[in-house]
């Protein structure tokens, strides 16, 4: 089996919305008002990856399998809120998935060890990883790997 981590590049596009968009489906189940998907939502974030994929602050890597990407990560080096300190930058990871939840601890694994590596080397010093409340396979994994929750959010209809 021929696993590798490699920085994503426009012709993984396809493959990384389709994650993302099945991804998003399974979110919309768990809180259907926070994460409706919106009119439009594949080309919506066609553009953005697009986007992200050439800015200099951000890392987006995805996790090959045999040639098929089955998993993937995106990750923006920011300033932390000026009312926080943590020390440096923030690693924040938005976009991050796989496509079965058994590869959380192989795929997922490596993709979120890389992009860390990568942002450390950039000066960030923590990292912040977006998570569904009742992603449990999810959650489980970014437990596994020493991550702690630091937020929810509650959301109503008003």
């Amino acid at each position: 089996m021929d696993d590798k981590v490699r920085g994503a590049t426009k012709n993984d596009l396809p493959r990384m919305i389709e994650l993302a968009d099945q991804k998003r489906i399974e979110y919309e189940k768990y809180q259907p008002t926070f994460w409706r998907r919106a009119n439009h939502a594949r080309v919506m974030q066609t553009a953005l990856f697009e986007k992200l994929l050439q800015r200099e602050n951000v890392i987006a890597l995805v996790h090959d399998s045999n040639a098929i990407v089955d998993g993937f990560v995106i990750a923006t080096i920011t300033p932390a809120p000026p009312v926080y300190d943590p020390g440096g930058a923030t690693c924040l990871i938005d976009d991050f998935t796989v496509t079965e939840n058994d590869l959380w601890q192989t795929a997922g694994r490596a993709l979120l060890r890389e992009a860390i590596r990568i942002a450390k080397e950039r000066g960030a010093v923590q990292t912040v990883v977006v998570c569904g409340h009742l992603d449990e396979a999810k959650r489980a994994f970014l437990r596994s790997e020493s991550l702690t929750i630091a937020s929810e959010w509650y959301v109503k209809n008003i």
